[in-house]
């Protein structure tokens, strides 16, 4: 497969300033970066392919080259190993070589406590903590009108005798002999084209810049030991079951100060007695006697509220569906709220007395007592159609 041209690759002209290439990467880069397209095989190539365009691009000597010869100058036999450096490097790789033109709001304010945290010179520190799932079940009410719960998620936490060093005392920590502190280590290499230098993450500390000579007695030297947290979780009104929040940097700790992972909270509906959620609205079956029906009455019915009492007119058919305006759910982050369905119900008694039965025998006769619907009367899939519209 034939390599995109880097200068398209990055968006920007042969006649591109190194300023402008280089605020074009980082553009690039942000877009498909891991942390944003997280498990995504597509986004992680066009990162690299990103970082492989860079790092000739950003170079003048290597940059002259390709602009001569395209890029059979780096091609197999030209003593560049076939491949450019971001085509070869793992993430880390990325990081540590180009992670200074990201600035902060990248690998600071941007991912928070989600993403890899550095340290000093752009090193990873520690490594990241997993992220954790729980499931919180909601009522209506709190669903409708928004809560605050406290939760106490059982978790990795941060070792207080270290506090998340992994060391003895500051005396155990040294920096690494290999790599100085850097937590990146340097090889050039010269071909005929030139000296081609490539920098990767230190074998011996993995990045970390420091060593632990004495481990805590506490952790064991992870930076973190296994506890419990009490965390204040906001949730929206409007939840809907299934629905997935995510809290930034409460998920696991890190080992040896490495950033948390994130909480990944699942809603779960907690079933009502009388009422039935359909997305925005709510249903309620209510039951009225064939002499309620008849005369008219009034009742008093459950909403998600409290309760309302709602006037049933004379006459009222069995299958008619009264609607309460604006008393279902509220829409997460929106403006629009539901509706509440009433679907009426003439309840027919099952077991008559004599008496009861002689009564009803005398009024089938009547002509009032044989069905007759009007012309204009909404079949019952009109009606339900219309009433969840």
């Amino acid at each position: 497969m034939s390599k995109r041209d880097f200068y398209e690759i990055l968006g920007v002209s042969k006649s591109a300033s190194a300023d402008e290439i280089k605020k074009a990467y980082r553009k690039v880069a942000m877009q498909y970066h891991p942390d944003r397209n997280p498990g995504d095989k597509a986004a992680e190539d066009k990162f690299k392919e990103a970082a492989e365009a860079y790092e000739i691009l950003s170079d003048a000597d290597k940059k002259a080259k390709y602009d001569r010869y395209g890029h059979a100058a780096f091609g197999p036999g030209t003593g560049g190993g076939g491949h450019y450096g971001g085509a070869g490097m793992n993430m880390d790789d990325i990081f540590s070589q180009f992670g200074d033109i990201f600035g902060e709001d990248m690998f600071g304010s941007f991912f928070g406590g989600g993403s890899r945290q550095r340290g000093g010179g752009g090193r990873a520190r520690g490594t990241r903590g997993s992220n954790l799932r729980i499931k919180l079940k909601l009522n209506y009410e709190e669903i409708a009108k928004g809560v605050t719960k406290n939760v106490k998620v059982k978790k990795h936490v941060i070792c207080t005798t270290c506090t998340g060093s992994g060391a003895k005392d500051k005396s155990s920590i040294q920096t690494c002999s290999t790599c100085g502190g850097s937590g990146q280590v340097r090889k050039v290499t010269s071909t005929f084209l030139g000296q081609m230098q490539t920098v990767s993450t230190c074998p011996t500390c993995n990045g970390e810049g420091t060593s632990i000579t004495a481990k805590c007695g506490a952790c064991k030297g992870e930076g973190r030991v296994y506890g419990e947290e009490t965390i204040s979780i906001d949730i929206p009104a409007g939840v809907q079951e299934g629905m997935q929040l995510s809290m930034s940097g409460k998920g696991n700790a890190g080992e040896r100060g490495g950033a948390p992972g994130d909480l990944i909270i699942q809603i779960e509906e907690e079933s009502h007695e009388e009422l039935h959620r359909d997305g925005l609205n709510v249903a309620y079956d209510l039951y009225i006697s064939f002499p309620d029906a008849v005369f008219g009455t009034q009742v008093e019915v459950p909403t998600i509220d409290g309760r309302a009492k709602i006037k049933i007119p004379a006459g009222t058919q069995s299958g008619k569906i009264f609607r309460l305006k604006g008393k279902g759910f509220p829409e997460v982050q929106g403006y629009q709220r539901g509706d509440q369905l009433i679907n009426v119900n003439v309840w027919t008694p099952q077991s008559l007395s004599a008496e009861e039965k002689q009564a009803l025998e005398q009024f089938n006769n009547s002509g009032n007592f044989k069905p007759n619907p009007a012309k204009g009367e909404k079949s019952f899939f009109d009606r339900v159609k219309e009433a969840f519209s």
